[in-house]
């Protein structure tokens, strides 16, 4: 079995929001625009192209509203609670 390096990269603290609300936008809106697109149109003929299409704009979409909602979740609402 190949013994692959692992890759890391490292960056600043103040980038964990933006890189993890980016990650999940990117992974979120290609199961969403994929699910969508199975149940509206079904399997068709140039089904990848249309889901790429798709789902790069979502994907504009879904980062911007997805750090806006992490920011206010984290912010305003993990904030008034005392976890233990």
């Amino acid at each position: 079995m190949a013994n692959f390096p692992t890759i890391r990269i490292r960056t600043r603290r103040k980038y964990y929001r933006l890189i993890f609300t980016g990650l999940m936008a990117m992974m979120m809106s290609l199961i969403i625009s994929s699910a969508l697109m199975l149940i509206k149109v079904g399997f068709i003929d140039g089904f990848f192209t249309e889901l790429m299409h798709s789902w790069g704009l979502a994907f504009i979409v879904a980062w911007p509203s997805a750090y806006f909602c992490a920011y206010m979740v984290q912010e305003h609402v993990l904030s008034k609670i005392e976890f233990y």
